[in-house]
């Protein structure tokens, strides 16, 4: 008889990965607005960044801080890039 699964190969990179997703999901991301008006996603916030409008955050994911800025510049307090 054949066997029902499938036995699949480690992969060396799968733990890699997964380290990867833990580090990102330790990152805080803010969205800063510089000068311009224009928004701009970091990661942590730097105390010595040079100083902005406003910033909002933190967010757990750098996917959630770019729907949050989409979401300011449909709202009109941040401009486009």
């Amino acid at each position: 008889m054949r066997p029902t699964h499938t036995q699949i190969s480690p992969n060396p990179e799968l733990p890699n990965a997964r380290m990867n997703n833990l580090q990102s999901e330790e990152t805080a991301w803010y969205i800063v607005q510089q000068g311009s008006g224009q928004c701009e996603i970091r990661p942590n916030s730097d105390p010595s960044a040079p100083p902005h409008l406003k910033q909002w955050g933190p967010y757990q994911s750098k996917a959630e801080a770019i729907a949050k800025r989409i979401g300011l510049i449909r709202a009109g307090k941040c401009q486009p890039m």
